[in-house]
């Protein structure tokens, strides 16, 4: 049987992500996953690409807000709701979209302790972001995350990296949202379509990865690897390294549940 055996989501692009036993799916993938980003002074996101510091800024969620932990800083809490007036607009890699201004606190926050000059902003009840229609035709939404709202990954996939490391690099590297075992290794790279419980998704697109692998998500140092070993076997289309599947979710809802079935309903 194929399992679903993780389950994460990172509030903050690219700042630490929070381990799930169950969520919820919305329009723009798991619930509360890339909900906030961390822009700069033009309203550009920023990243682990530029900032590998970036891991280091753990997340917290509550009822009443998001809260941000990081070496040599006061905790700090974010409440969810903000007036309407504080909309900007920002950017992230080719679309523009408008998203809420969290406010001067958790601006100079972030500012002092990446040492750029940052915002932090969250998507807006009227926030619209559309999957790249190359990659879907049903107007599926995507919050902050870079393309798509789901990431797969399958452990045995993993498991055959770090077979050829010298060092073993754990799954946090790649930032999946779902994590599924019992398959063979990159078996996912065959899949159209899956069931987890009851809830469907398509795989639209191998996930080209950049150089955040690179980072260590616990120490922010980096390296080489282990994109420099991934390069030698897992090259696809236009050079790029692939490792992982996007997905989307055309119901826009549901709930996946820690240790649901994985079904495959369509090979590609």
């Amino acid at each position: 049987m194929i399992e679903l055996t993780q389950i994460s989501i990172y509030p903050v692009k690219s700042c630490r992500g929070i381990t799930l036993t169950r969520t919820e799916l919305t329009p723009y993938g798991l619930m509360n996953d890339r909900r906030w980003m961390v822009v700069d002074a033009q309203g550009t996101f920023l990243s682990q690409r530029t900032l590998p510091k970036m891991a280091l800024i753990e997340t917290f969620l509550s009822r009443e807000g998001l809260s941000l932990k990081a070496p040599g800083s006061e905790p700090i809490e974010i409440p969810y709701v903000f007036g309407k007036n504080n909309t900007r607009t920002i950017r992230i890699w080719d679309d523009t979209c408008t998203a809420t201004d969290c406010g001067d606190e958790a601006g100079d926050w972030l500012s002092r302790f990446l040492g750029v000059q940052s915002r932090l902003v969250t998507m807006g009840e009227d926030f619209e972001r559309q999957v790249s229609p190359k990659y879907s035709t049903q107007r599926d939404q995507v919050g902050f995350a870079d393309a798509f709202p789901v990431l797969l990954i399958s452990s045995a996939s993993l498991r055959d990296l770090n077979e050829r490391l010298d060092l073993p690099v754990p799954m946090n590297r790649f930032r999946p949202n779902l994590v599924v075992s019992g398959c063979e290794p990159f078996a996912e790279d065959n899949w159209k379509r899956i069931a987890i419980g009851s809830t469907t998704f398509t795989i639209v697109k191998p996930c080209a990865r950049c150089t955040v692998p690179t980072v260590d998500q616990m120490t922010a140092t980096t390296g080489d690897e282990p994109l420099s070993t991934l390069s030698t076997y897992r090259r696809g289309e236009k050079n790029a390294v692939f490792f992982g599947q996007n997905l989307v979710n055309h119901q826009k809802s549901g709930e996946v549940v820690l240790g649901s079935e994985v079904q495959i309903l369509q090979q590609s």
